[in-house]
């Protein structure tokens, strides 16, 4: 890991509480800050808008598809355009300022599915293609998540696969531990975890995965694009992992921080991090 890398998150523990504050206190309440390369998005990010009641509240997703959208432009409908170009598997910063990602987003978008002229313009047909891929994904949402319990830890829910819930178990196990640069890398048991650490501990717990991974490992991990029960976010300087809807993340975005302290938590908002504007690549493990 790279002193870049470390210094990003160390700024995290320190100053994510606010970011995420920031972030759904937004006019939208739009979530995602990502990169426009088609990686991620899908069935968690769903999730996560359908927690924090914003995108998919029909007063919101009215304001989408009244003028056509192109480079130059900005506004709450761009927004929500970002937001759900982000859910529907193509992250974009979501920023409300229609830029050259977000053109290239829209582009990519267009040539997955099949529509012509490949280019940047969302216009009246894409927005409908849109609205037919936001539902495809929601619809796959597990209705039950991940319990927050006023001491941290937290419960699976009922019905959860034995994966799921030996992954929650695991980091109720570590929850109390503090944040330390390799912490988890080399052996299981250990006073700090790092980013990649504590992600590589929950998914060991469940027989997921045999040796610990740094962060860039974790890019490659299991099947690209999210599960429907267990997703991972990395990129070169951190990594996060998302379980029935709610986040385990050494970085204190979406709290709560229970304990106080740094180190890995269960986080409500299970994509708050992605505020960082990491270029995280998604994955998740075969079968969840």
């Amino acid at each position: 890991m790279s002193n870049l890398a470390t210094m990003r998150i160390a700024r995290r523990v320190g100053a994510s509480a606010l970011m995420a504050a920031a972030v759904l206190a937004g006019a939208t309440g739009a979530n995602a800050a990502t990169k426009s390369q088609p990686a991620s998005g899908g069935a968690s990010m769903a999730a996560t808008i359908k927690t924090a009641g914003t995108l998919t509240r029909p007063s919101t997703a009215n304001q989408l598809g009244w003028r056509v959208l192109r480079q130059g432009v900005k506004g709450n409908d761009v927004t929500i355009l970002q937001g759900y170009l982000t859910i529907a598997g193509f992250p974009t910063s979501v920023d409300g300022d229609f830029g050259p990602a977000t053109a290239a987003s829209v582009a990519a978008f267009k040539q997955a599915h099949t529509m012509s002229p490949v280019n940047g313009v969302a216009g009246p047909a894409f927005v409908r293609a849109l609205r037919t891929a936001i539902n495809a994904y929601t619809a796959d949402v597990p209705t039950g998540k991940v319990r927050i319990n006023p001491d941290g830890t937290a419960t699976a829910p009922a019905g959860a696969p034995a994966a799921v819930q030996a992954m929650v178990a695991a980091g109720n196990q570590i929850i109390a531990t503090s944040y330390c640069v390799g912490g988890g890398h080399g052996q299981w048991q250990s006073s700090c975890y790092d980013c990649s650490g504590s992600v590589s501990y929950v998914l060991h717990a469940a027989g997921l995965l045999s040796s610990s991974e740094d962060s860039s490992g974790l890019e490659s991990y299991g099947i690209a694009g999210p599960g429907r029960w267990v997703t991972l976010y990395s990129d070169p300087g951190h990594a996060f992992i998302v379980i029935a809807g709610r986040a385990f993340d050494t970085a204190n975005f979406g709290g709560p921080n229970i304990p106080s302290g740094s180190g890995p938590r269960w986080r409500s908002n299970p994509l708050g991090n992605l505020a960082d504007g990491g270029n995280y690549v998604v994955r998740h493990p075969p079968g969840l």
